[in-house]
């Protein structure tokens, strides 16, 4: 089953078990892969429709900071169960160590030893390799204390 039709059942659970939480989680998930399809004019790969959901995610987490400076307890207890439908989605995300792994085996076959003037040369063939696996934010963490 693909993720879209996935995303299809799983709405379709949702509205029958009156889940109005997840109903509109998912809806609004399957509203931003049909106006990327519409804009685009191409049937989305799998691969495409989970960078939407990652950057759904990305979205509700850096709004829960917000909502809780602001006290808005009901808000961010609401994004955070999003959020949590929404990981349902996504691929298990790499573990820190394989992180360390993977930047430390990409510094040494582009032959980059340390440096912070190396950032940007190992970033994107890291993030390139970890698409949909891991977070940008701890890819930057394991490189910065790679060329530390």
């Amino acid at each position: 089953m693909t993720l879209k039709e996935r995303l299809m059942n799983d709405f379709k659970e949702a509205m029958k078990s009156r889940n109005e939480l997840e109903k509109n989680t998912i809806n609004f998930v399957r509203a931003a892969v049909k106006q990327v399809e519409v804009d685009t004019r191409k049937e989305l790969e799998e691969q495409d429709i989970i960078a939407i959901i990652s950057k759904q995610v990305k979205m509700r987490a850096d709004a829960l900071d917000d909502f809780d400076r602001a006290g808005r307890t009901d808000l961010v207890d609401s994004y955070k169960a999003e959020i949590e439908i929404l990981n349902r989605y996504l691929p298990e995300q790499l573990s820190m160590e394989k992180l360390r792994e993977i930047v430390e085996e990409t510094a040494k076959s582009l032959g980059i030893e340390g440096g912070r003037q190396n950032m940007g040369k190992l970033m994107g063939p890291v993030m390139a390799k970890v698409k949909g696996l891991a977070d940008g934010n701890a890819v930057k963490e394991v490189v910065m204390e790679y060329l530390s």
